[in-house]
């Protein structure tokens, strides 16, 4: 936010011009009659329901407003309230009728949200926070902090339906402390807009954008000059690990293993897109995007391009980009007048991790995720890269399966379903079983029964948790990214680690690179399922059989090839399930595992692994 456009009262001035006085050059200085003002109105700037006729305006009620707004939010009402970064909309988190309602008009139909407390106390309330986690949430960022939910804890089952976690956070604004005293009670706190828009910032877009989905706006007269979403951790044992990167941590300039000689730009990934530019020996990565897919997150990327390039005094001498042609932010790469440098999607994700520990490797990179280009033009995402900062080597891969219908696979994994039942069991298993997950599944049996030139194929892990979420779990279509594997997690979770037998994986070898070939994992899933075992088992088993085969893999390349560190990285680690797994399972084998804590090990990294292979290309 900025004051810039506010001018000191007599008072306020004469503070800031006495060397002797602590609010001597303060920036912010301001007092109840120079400083910002709250405000309280209806949708679309009309006045509150109930509001004096004998006022002469519809806002700048002041401490009526926090009143006003608390008692709207005790009476199940969507309010729109403006925080540092960006507005967000809440309701009472304890209000099943109030949660649903928000859904419906912010048309978000499972993807949990974060709710807000006043003080560490109510928090442990509904969640489990270790020591870390408690630091990490009362601390000056002030993230959402993912924690393991209590079962006394009473929030509506819509805030986070079907997950074993809960996103909590403290007040970081005078506001959210002025009103969370009031309330008194949890309150959702979920971006200003509608689902996969971004953030609404500005009064005027509040307005516009957020007055159909709210019953009123709690507002104040600062500016915000950037939008900037909460950022998102979660603790692990005493340490933190960064999923979004955002509010309370961008722009903070992280080192770079190797110098820039000259000034770069990095243009990220399509999907939890971020941008950063390097100079020297620092990167400076912008705040979480969103995706660019849709036209106004493309323009918050070119606007947060324009930012950091002014903020840090950078004017890019080369840009560094994606692989995948159809990527956006590609296609800027080939607009800019600048010598480009492309970086495959995983080797990116491998350097980003080398980033967060100050490394240059080599390291055996173990690159896990939804999608991601590769270098033979077909779509990797279960990858075993021999890495440093200035190449890679693919040395290992999950077993390849079609995508029917490229994308459509991802919001759909009925299809992924039915094309690992297909390779692992056969047609007529695969028509059996994906028909009681879709009518259409025995269409698609047959499809993949012919020829498939149209087909690609991926080696995705994120998919093939997505194919066992569907069957496991039933869940076939899907409304925000990574719900099934999410979702398969969270039921995991009440069986303990090693409580079961992994299911087999294959290890093979096919044109000179290890393969991970989960087809009788598969084959066990259904047996299973069919005869009767547990969900919940049968979800836990195969966490432990894709963690204890990547174990075994990556032991037998990096013997193979004499190394001794390992690096996860890539979006599926953020399953803490499977992480911990892998992580116990090569320490055992006394080799130094690498893992994200300050850079996102998802997409959210991708800009700060290009920058960091850039730099180390164009070295002496």
């Amino acid at each position: 936010t900025t004051m810039a456009g506010f001018t000191m009262c007599p008072d306020c001035q004469r503070e800031y011009d006495d060397p002797a006085d602590r609010r001597f050059h303060a920036q912010p200085n301001a007092c109840p009659a120079c400083g910002p003002q709250l405000s309280l109105s209806g949708p679309g700037g009309t006045p509150w329901p109930g509001w004096p006729t004998t006022l002469d305006h519809v806002r700048w009620v002041g401490d009526e407003s926090i009143a006003q707004a608390a008692a709207a939010l005790s009476s199940d009402a969507i309010l729109a309230i403006k925080g540092v970064g960006g507005y967000h909309l809440s309701v009472d988190a304890t209000s099943t009728r109030a949660v649903a309602e928000l859904r419906r008009r912010k048309a978000r139909d499972d993807k949990p949200f974060a709710v807000m407390v006043p003080d560490l106390d109510r928090a442990r309330e509904l969640v489990e926070l270790t020591d870390v986690g408690a630091e990490v949430l009362g601390s000056a960022r002030r993230p959402i902090v993912l924690a393991p939910r209590r079962a006394t804890g009473w929030v509506a089952p819509g805030v986070a339906p079907g997950l074993a976690e809960l996103g909590i956070m403290l007040p970081y604004s005078p506001l959210h402390h002025r009103l969370m005293a009031t309330v008194g009670r949890p309150l959702v706190m979920t971006s200003g807009n509608l689902s996969d828009e971004p953030i609404a910032h500005t009064d005027g877009d509040a307005v516009d954008r957020l007055s159909p989905l709210v019953d009123g706006i709690v507002a104040h007269d600062r500016p915000i000059h950037i939008r900037c979403d909460d950022s998102v951790v979660r603790t692990r044992d005493d340490w933190t690990q960064v999923l979004r990167r955002s509010r309370g941590y961008a722009p903070e300039p992280i080192r770079l293993p190797s110098p820039a000689p000259r000034p770069l730009l990095a243009l990220g990934a399509e999907l939890k897109s971020t941008v950063a530019v390097a100079k020297d020996t620092m990167v400076v990565a912008s705040h979480h995007l969103g995706d660019l897919e849709h036209l106004s997150t493309y323009r918050s990327f070119l606007q947060a391009i324009d930012h950091l390039r002014h903020l840090c005094g950078v004017t890019p001498e080369l840009v560094a980009h994606d692989l995948h042609p159809e990527y956006l932010s590609t296609k800027l790469a080939g607009e800019l007048d600048l010598p480009a440098v492309a970086v495959q999607h995983h080797h990116a994700h491998v350097a980003s991790c080398l980033v967060d520990h100050g490394r240059t490797g080599p390291v055996l990179g173990v690159a896990f995720d939804g999608l991601g280009y590769g270098t033979d033009g077909t779509l990797w995402g279960g990858e075993f890269l021999v890495a440093d900062l200035v190449g890679s080597e693919r040395v290992g891969h999950l077993a390849p399966v079609v995508l029917p219908g490229g994308t459509a696979a991802i919001r759909q994994p009925w299809r992924m379903a039915v094309a690992w039942l297909a390779d692992a069991c056969g047609s007529g298993v695969a028509a059996d079983v994906g028909s009681r997950l879709d009518p259409r599944a025995g269409t698609l049996v047959s499809l993949l029964g012919g020829p498939r030139p149209s087909m690609p194929v991926t080696t995705s892990v994120g998919r093939l948790f997505d194919a066992v979420g569907a069957m496991v779990c039933g869940r076939t279509t899907v409304s925000y990214e990574g719900q099934a594997a999410i979702e398969l997690e969270a039921l995991a979770a009440s069986m303990p680690p090693g409580g079961v037998d992994p299911y087999p994986v294959a290890l093979t070898t096919f044109g000179g690179r290890a393969v991970m070939d989960p087809a009788p994992l598969v084959a066990a899933v259904v047996a299973d399922l069919a005869d009767g075992r547990p969900p919940p088992e049968v979800a836990s088993a195969f966490h432990e059989g894709v963690a204890a085969a990547t174990v075994r893999l990556a032991i037998r390349l990096a013997t193979a090839r004499g190394m001794s560190t390992v690096a996860l990285t890539g979006g599926v680690f953020q399953n803490a399930r499977l992480s911990t797994l892998i992580e116990d399972g090569l320490h055992g084998c006394r080799l130094e595992v690498l893992v994200h804590r300050v850079v996102p090990p998802n997409d959210g990294g991708i800009s700060i692994g290009q920058a960091a292979v850039a730099a180390a290309r164009s070295g002496p």
